[in-house]
């Protein structure tokens, strides 16, 4: 249950459309609904303002199904991250009204275009093609959470005028969304071309000493432009989180 759902049951207790027993039993699914293998949790975006996602990644679909169904009855939207083609196949099979967006690997179930909350513009930024599924995640996990969402692709720092060619959109942005890998320098650029934070999430691409992102979060953790602060390896989710957050302030 959302603050709007909340307010709304309380209104119609008030205006005598709705009993208070009636009422009760409602309010009493708000801390969680417990399933065969989880309790879901039902009262998160009243808490936080974002209601809970589904991990899918370690969950086979029937634990993915069981986790979506709870969420359906509980009257909230469905997003399940980290899905692949088969499992992505095998939901929208028992869920047809779902949508899968095979980049982002990400289940969705609720209105094709949110309602915006945010006060501006999350611009996601994606130093390479490699890079893109973690970019894509966070571009459709925040648009999904009511924001307005762009999304530059391709600017890393080894062809710079790439990046330069969009200052405009840039500099319009409200939050930033900063996503490469190898050694993980551009968001310290971008940081270092604009007064809004910067949320710097490293991935996994690059060679050798690249170390599976480590170099990267390391250098973003190290960033000489002080409003970059960084997110874990591949994290694109977390990243669209907290910039929601900021961007609703």
């Amino acid at each position: 249950m959302n603050p709007e759902r909340l307010r709304e049951l309380l209104e119609a207790v008030r205006s005598g459309q709705t009993d208070i027993e009636s009422a009760a039993d409602q309010l009493a699914m708000l801390p969680f609904v417990q399933t065969a293998n989880a309790r879901i949790d039902t009262h998160r975006a009243h808490r936080q303002g974002i209601p809970e996602v589904v991990y899918g990644a370690s969950k086979t679909v029937e634990q993915i199904l069981e986790a979506s169904n709870a969420l359906i009855q509980a009257g909230q939207d469905v997003l399940v991250t980290r899905v692949d083609e088969d499992k992505g196949r095998a939901v929208l099979e028992q869920l047809p009204s779902a949508e899968y967006d095979a980049t982002a690997k990400l289940v969705w179930l609720g209105p094709r275009e949110p309602a915006i909350r945010g006060k501006g513009t999350i611009l996601v930024i994606s130093a390479g093609t490699a890079d893109l599924p973690v970019a894509a995640e966070a571009t459709e996990v925040a648009r999904r959470f009511g924001n307005k969402v762009e999304l530059l692709q391709d600017v890393g720092v080894a062809g710079l005028h790439r990046l330069l060619s969009s200052l405009d959109l840039i500099r319009a942005a409200r939050v930033l969304i900063v996503v490469a890998g190898m050694e993980g320098a551009l968001p310290s650029v971008v940081g270092g071309l604009v007064d809004k934070p910067v949320i710097a999430v490293p991935t996994s691409i690059g060679y050798g000493a690249s170390l599976g992102g480590i170099t990267a979060l390391l250098g973003m953790l190290t960033s000489c432009a002080s409003n970059v602060t960084a997110v874990n390896i591949d994290n694109g989710f977390g990243a669209a989180h907290v910039a929601t957050l900021i961007n609703r302030l």
